[in-house]
């Protein structure tokens, strides 16, 4: 069984969050969650919410399912459109130039082993 969350138009940047989205890949889901309380990464918290909603979502889906059978099988960060924080700051000559704000939308997959 597979279950799935996305977290979209997370307010960090994909670089930051693709450095603690590779440290989780494949782990068992209640070493991934121990992982994230201790690890001092801005993307830690939210990715630690997000893998507590896939389990939730395996658990709504399925009541008896093991819990400790469940990984993660991917997990992936994409980069969202920038769209709603715009700044600016002033340049030479009168100009201005757009000030790009990280947003991320990160994917969730867990799995079963059996």
């Amino acid at each position: 069984m597979v279950t799935k969350a996305i977290a979209r138009f997370s307010r960090i940047s994909p670089r930051k969050a693709r450095v603690v989205s590779d440290l989780i890949r494949g782990r068992q889901a209640g070493e991934a969650l121990q992982l994230l309380d201790f690890t001092r990464k801005a993307a830690a918290p939210i990715v630690k919410k997000l893998l507590e909603s896939a389990v939730a979502n395996a658990r709504n889906v399925s009541p008896s399912i093991n819990l400790d059978a469940l990984y993660i099988e991917t997990v992936f960060v994409d980069k969202a459109p920038n769209s709603q924080m715009r700044r600016w700051r002033p340049r030479a000559m009168g100009r201005a130039t757009q000030i790009q704000k990280g947003m991320s939308h990160i994917t969730l997959i867990l799995g079963e082993r059996q």
